[in-house]
């Protein structure tokens, strides 16, 4: 057998305090590449420290959205996780719950601000 299968959520939400740029919707963009990078050094470490955490291997971020004010910008990741027998299943609302309490209500990721009603896992 080739073991557990990876399994993938989607994770989005909305930064409030970093401008959206042209530059952040093309992939191949250095400062894709650099945003990209900040977000899963954000990203990863707090589902590692969910529920979900011993079988979690990592989120990729899949694109960057202009937000409804100007200094707002959207975050599209998809995040995998191994399915395994010892993850009873994988509960949303929990890991979301879980979230929510590690961004201090969903306002806060390292120094960038979020906004509170756009969290959504696998939304």
């Amino acid at each position: 057998s080739s073991g557990p299968a990876l399994e993938h959520f989607t994770l989005n939400f909305t930064i409030t305090n970093l401008m959206f740029t042209r530059d952040l919707e093309t992939p191949s963009s250095a400062k894709f590449h650099s945003t990209e990078k900040i977000m899963q050094h954000y990203i990863d470490p707090l589902l590692r420290r969910s529920s979900i955490g011993p079988q979690f291997s990592g989120c990729k971020v899949t694109g960057f959205r202009p937000g409804r004010r100007r200094d707002d910008t959207g975050v599209d990741a998809i995040c995998s996780y191994k399915d395994s027998a010892s993850l009873a299943r994988f509960d949303r609302e929990q890991v979301y719950q879980e979230l929510s309490t590690m961004t201090r209500g969903r306002t806060r990721l390292g120094h960038y601000s979020l906004d509170q009603n756009s969290l959504y896992v696998n939304g």
